[in-house]
């Protein structure tokens, strides 16, 4: 009877770990991190792992465009008063589908890209590679900063009833956590994978 018992436990173990881990599938989650100098600027390499809802899969693949936003922050602390912000930068990617060529298309400033599945596209929304996020003259070499990055879906840019379902779905709310790592002007590139 216990070894029954202990059998039906363990499947019991076996199906919660595997929803367990389907259900933390799907978001947002940084994969990859990267600041490097160029002349005078710093540069922001990232990748994200981005993976839809089926909720918002179906939505894209009915004509709802979808917008993420990318944010960079760098402070540095202060014990007299609040944390300085030499630099916050802001980048928007839009997703769509395009159902006569069946085609999805990725935008992000002035750069536009087609691919044919929504693994692909996904690839291309969560990949950014040379954006500029920080002016050499915005920063002291000789301190050290904090900078973190997140990207999220902007639900303040889907269509209004979406929106009202975005409010009571959380499906529909898909983010990043803010990840922070230390940056020194005059130290190694930043690299976290």
């Amino acid at each position: 009877m216990s070894q029954r018992i202990n059998q039906v436990i363990f499947c019991l173990l076996l199906v919660l770990t595997f929803f367990s881990a389907t259900a933390s599938a799907e978001g947002i989650k940084l994969k990859a991190l990267e600041l490097e100098r160029v002349e005078n600027d710093w540069l922001l390499n990232t990748a994200f792992q981005v993976e839809l809802t089926p909720g918002l899969e179906d939505a894209v693949q009915k004509g709802v465009v979808l917008y993420f936003q990318t944010e960079f922050d760098l402070t540095r602390a202060r014990w007299y008063w609040f944390d300085e912000r030499p630099a916050l930068a802001q980048r928007q990617t839009r997703l769509s589908y395009q159902p006569i060529t069946q085609q999805y298309r990725i935008a992000s400033e002035g750069f536009t890209f087609s691919a044919k599945t929504i693994f692909e596209a996904l690839q291309a929304v969560g990949t950014i590679g040379g954006w500029k996020v920080i002016d050499n003259n915005q920063i002291d070499s000789s301190k050290s900063y904090i900078a973190a990055v997140r990207m999220s879906l902007d639900l303040s840019k889907l269509p209004k009833p979406f929106q009202v379902n975005a409010l009571n779905n959380r499906d529909w709310n898909i983010s990043s956590d803010w990840v922070r790592v230390p940056f020194l002007p005059n130290g190694p590139n930043i690299i976290k994978r």
